[in-house]
């Protein structure tokens, strides 16, 4: 994947999450009212930048997590062509 690739998508993701985990944990906490509808944009604001920021550390870490722990072992290994 290309860096222009994976950082839009990054912006993609965080987006959506930050938008439906601040939306749903404002309604949880207040439940259906206008402060929830009036809370919920700067929210949204504050959990975006973060849960971006703390992608660009953990996307790399959980994809070598997810490449360790689905690496073929024993047999299957050695019949396995190499990793690129």
């Amino acid at each position: 994947m290309s860096k222009k690739f994976v950082f839009l998508s990054q912006v993609f993701m965080t987006c959506i999450m930050a938008a439906t985990m601040s939306g749903l944990m404002g309604l949880i906490f207040t439940g259906p009212s206008l402060e929830w509808l009036a809370a919920w944009p700067k929210q949204f604001a504050i959990a975006w930048p973060i849960a971006f920021a703390l992608t660009m550390v953990a996307w790399p870490a959980s994809m070598a997590l997810a490449g360790r722990a689905l690496r073929p072992r024993g047999e299957a290994a050695a019949a396995a062509p190499p990793a690129r």
